[in-house]
């Protein structure tokens, strides 16, 4: 496994080589193209850093699960999971640290281990992902695309408990 890597970059030369590419030429326009996309999403992806921060800081995302554990509860959600979901669309490192807290407290084996494990699986960082691709070709209506990503990680969340209690 580790020559994989050292083999993908040779086979590249080679090919390059006989296809008569300029290889360095390529590798530096390459990299100044990765430099300017980084510079126009960087704007974005600091906006949503700060707002990021900012909920977690105020406390509205706690207060936010506090309204809807009750809601989440009847409706056959582990009580656990409801952070998960909500800071999943928002925030991958965050949604991680949860996800191993609730195999801390729960166990990986439990109703809630399993149901945030699948969650993990089938959502994505959808505010991320939006501000990254958008970002990059200065996308700036997106709120068909965001309601249909939203939709899209409610349905992963309602998915993940039926499919948990279907096979367990």
């Amino acid at each position: 496994m580790e020559l994989f890597m050292p083999l993908f970059i040779a086979v590249v030369v080679i090919f390059g080589f006989i296809k008569k590419v300029p290889l360095f030429d390529a590798f530096v326009i390459g990299a100044k193209d990765g430099i300017m996309t980084l510079l126009k999403i960087a704007p974005t992806l600091v906006g949503l850093i700060v707002a990021v921060d900012m909920l977690k800081a105020s406390g509205a995302t706690d207060m936010l699960c506090e309204l809807i554990t009750p809601l989440a509860e009847s409706l056959g959600f582990p009580k656990e999971i409801v952070p998960m979901v909500l800071l999943r669309p928002i925030s991958g490192g965050g949604s991680t640290a949860l996800l191993t807290n609730i195999y801390k407290d729960c166990g990986p084996d439990s109703f809630a281990g399993k149901v945030a494990s699948v969650l993990a699986g089938s959502t994505e960082t959808t505010f991320y992902a939006i501000a990254v691709y958008f970002g990059s070709v200065n996308v700036k209506k997106i709120r068909h695309t965001l309601f249909a990503a939203l939709s899209a990680d409610f349905t992963a969340a309602v998915m993940a408990v039926l499919t948990v209690k279907l096979f367990s």
